[in-house]
């Protein structure tokens, strides 16, 4: 079998753009199903709390001290307003995490802009990106991290597509992106600058060969670049700013490098790793009980497509360009996010990404350099392999070991208990007004209570960081607040005022908010003795089922059906 060169003027493109669309769309269906069975991790529910304002009185200011940027906000209220959501007691994880889904599809369909750079290996990259455990387990996270890798994509797509065709629509398509990543999360300047460093370097390449900056820089034309930035400047101002409202966001949106430069630097020892840190995740990772993961494949295809890259060989209708830039670029934020003390596991996405392209062209390179009709069948034979179990991972990191502190993507994640503590709370809601007049009450130290905002987010809470001067009726504690509150209670208390407190929790008292956060819960024997009073809803259905089966007999003999 002959490999042919593919160009875009020939009949296949339309294959190749009608596989990568396939591709994009089985991604969303994968994504979609389940998405509210992962609890929310803290970062999701602060982020769902921040997007309450702009939902029910259409209101953002920026912080540029916490959060992030505003698009993630922003792009939200089209979910809820298509599910008729105008509260925020009615919005649902489903909701929130759809925006993640809808980005990481883009991603991926994205890939169809860059056939013509890519060639085959697009498609490649495009299933990659599909079915990287990473990328999947983030892409159903309500964070901004999957909405910048898409942008960011956006960019390169955008200036790769107006090199080939200098059409000022890619420029304009170019800036907004690029304001888009501003708007979406700080660390969008670490991605400015590696592609910055990374068209320099092409820049300096082309120079050589040419032998004049003039030649270099041939066909550039200043008035376009300058109307790229300008637009891009523009599309992050409508958002810092709340669409003009808050002009105050445009110029913190600036401001807030100061603090961020403090956590890169690692000043904050929370979320401070080594610097292999990354690339360890994602090459082995196994924890006690817990089954392997890696993600090895993609790193072994990327540095195949990285060597093809340095050689500049054309490779299948691959532009050597484009594919150096996207081995500079990759290599330069490998580089720049490893060596930043403070690391999160979700901004690996940023320049796995990059290696995700790399491995298309690398798996195709193989397949080329296979001259042999038997060694290309067994390449081909050990990269449906290597998918497969990229896939089988995928599901597994999705489902299965979603909130699994065994799953290496799973990062300070939320408990399953979560859920028992909800469940606890509601047996309770509404006994003499308590969680509507009467609020139940959590104190947690540090404010380790999140994401209880989120779950209790329907009844009335006071929310705080110490121990309440009065207790009430139901209250939600900390491991560290317990003696504090048995002195409260029985000490401070004068002896004819005391209440007798009975555990929320059964056996075990107390369940974990998150690793290392235990949370005990205590409710006044009165509203204890009354929620045992109540009649058993399971007995109240068996009655009522009882009165409709055994009905009086009829005249004819049968039984007579209620109507």
């Amino acid at each position: 079998m002959k490999w042919r060169r593919w160009a875009p003027s020939d009949k296949g493109a339309g294959y190749y753009w009608l596989v990568i669309l396939v591709v994009a769309l089985g991604a969303m269906a994968t994504r979609v199903p389940r998405l509210r069975m992962r609890p929310m991790h803290t970062d999701e529910a602060v982020h769902a709390d921040k997007f309450r304002d702009l939902l029910e009185a259409g209101q953002y200011e920026y912080d540029p001290d916490e959060y992030h940027g505003p698009t993630l906000n922003y792009l939200t209220l089209i979910p809820a307003w298509f599910a008729g959501q105008h509260r925020y007691s009615e919005v649902t994880e489903v909701t929130l995490r759809i925006v993640p889904v809808v980005a990481s599809v883009i991603l991926i369909a994205l890939t169809v802009f860059l056939i013509d750079g890519l060639g085959p290996g697009a498609i490649v990259a495009a299933l990659l990106a599909a079915i990287s455990p990473a990328m999947f387990f983030y892409s159903r996270y309500y964070i901004q991290e999957t909405l910048l890798v898409c942008f960011t994509f956006g960019v390169i797509v955008s200036g790769y597509r107006y090199a080939r065709t200098r059409s000022l629509v890619w420029i304009v398509a170019a800036g907004v992106f690029a304001g888009l990543m501003h708007a979406t999360k700080e660390t969008c300047i670490i991605a400015f600058g590696c592609m910055g460093l990374a068209g320099a370097v092409l820049v300096l390449l082309r120079m050589r060969r040419q032998g004049s900056w003039r030649d270099a820089f041939s066909g550039v034309r200043l008035g376009r670049v300058v109307l790229g930035l300008l637009v891009a400047v523009c599309v992050s101002a409508v958002f810092f700013s709340s669409f003009f409202r808050h002009p105050q966001g445009i110029a913190d949106s600036y401001l807030t490098y100061a603090s961020y430069l403090g956590r890169a630097g690692g000043h904050d020892t929370t979320h401070v790793h080594p610097w292999p840190y990354y690339l360890q995740m994602l090459a082995f990772s196994k924890y006690e009980g817990g089954p392997a993961w890696t993600e090895g494949a993609i790193l072994l295809l990327a540095a195949v497509g990285l060597v093809a890259a340095l050689r500049g060989k054309p490779i299948l209708g691959a532009n050597p360009t484009l594919l150096r830039f996207v081995a500079l670029y990759t290599v330069a934020m490998t580089a720049v996010y490893s060596s930043l003390p403070y690391k999160t596991p979700w901004c690996l996405l940023g320049f796995l990404h990059g290696m995700i392209l790399l491995a298309g062209v690398g798996a195709v390179a193989l397949l080329t350099w296979a001259r042999r009709p038997i060694m290309r069948a067994v390449v081909g034979l050990v990269l449906i392999v290597l998918a497969g179990h990229l896939a089988f991972q995928a599901y597994r990191a999705g489902f299965v070991y979603a909130s699994d502190s065994r799953n290496p993507y799973v990062y300070a994640h939320t408990s399953e208990d979560i859920f028992a503590v909800v469940d606890r709370v509601e047996d309770f809601a509404g006994l003499n007004g308590l969680g509507e007049s009467v609020p139940i009450q959590v104190a947690c130290s540090g404010k380790d209570y999140w994401p209880l905002p989120w779950y209790l987010r329907s009844y009335a809470v006071a929310w705080s960081v110490e121990l309440p001067a009065k207790i009430g009726p139901l209250i939600i504690i900390s491991e560290d607040l317990e003696g504090a509150l048995a002195h409260r209670l029985y000490v401070e208390t004068p002896s004819q005022d005391r209440r007798m407190y009975m555990y929320l929790f059964d056996d075990p008292y107390y369940l974990w908010l998150r690793p290392q956060v235990k949370l005990l819960g205590f409710v006044r024997k009165d509203v204890w003795e009354l929620y045992h009073q109540r009649p058993d809803p399971t007995e109240l259905l068996k009655g009522t089922h009882d009165q409709h089966t055994e009905q009086p007999v009829g005249e004819s003999g049968g039984t007579v059906r209620p109507e």
